[in-house]
């Protein structure tokens, strides 16, 4: 029995020896495992990094794209506003113009003097928050005056006009300060 009690301790001192090595394997095992999750989570912020980097440089680029374009359309529509205005303006002259013709004409007049009579009565304001449609009228009203050889204030007002209105100018501010847009907050204020 001894030597099968000497085998048996021999392999009790293999089977501790085993235990040793499995268990230092284990700790390896453990840091392997350790050093992946933080290779990992290192890696992953960095691309996160990455990726809001990218981000934030295309959301810039974009932005001022954008604010470029803005005010691209904001100037284009400024300037069609304003050939649209122009052209407006230009197309009632024409219209007086073609009224006079007509008039010289069917008359068989040959001078170019005509009679302030014939001269078309400008179209009524409509009442709209606009300062482009309050000018016209007012420039319309002007071109009616001047046609008619009206230059006083007493041939621009009438006696229907039952208010503290005396002149043509006082006229002018009123209509402008009603139906201009930029007193119209202020009047919305004051209600």
């Amino acid at each position: 029995m001894s030597a099968v009690e000497k085998r048996v301790g021999k392999l009790e001192g293999s089977m501790e020896e085993v235990k040793e090595v499995l268990g230092g394997v284990g700790d390896r095992i453990n840091n392997w495992k350790k050093q992946s999750r933080d290779y990992v989570k290192v890696s992953f912020n960095s691309a996160i990094d990455k990726v809001n980097e990218l981000f934030s440089l295309h959301k810039d680029k974009l932005s001022e794209r954008n604010d470029a374009l803005e005010a691209m359309t904001m100037a284009l529509k400024k300037e069609t506003m304003a050939t649209t205005r122009a052209l407006s303006t230009r197309i009632e002259e024409l219209e007086v113009e073609l009224a006079l013709c007509k008039v010289a004409v069917g008359e068989r007049v040959s001078s170019a003097a005509l009679n302030n009579e014939y001269v078309l009565k400008p179209k009524e304001f409509v009442g709209t928050r606009s300062a482009c449609d309050v000018d016209n009228f007012l420039w319309r009203m002007e071109n009616y005056f001047h046609a008619k050889g009206i230059v006083d204030d007493a041939g621009r007002t009438t006696d229907k006009m039952q208010c503290e209105i005396k002149t043509w100018q006082e006229f002018q501010c009123e209509l402008k300060r009603q139906f201009y847009l930029e007193f119209a907050e202020e009047e919305a204020w004051a209600k």
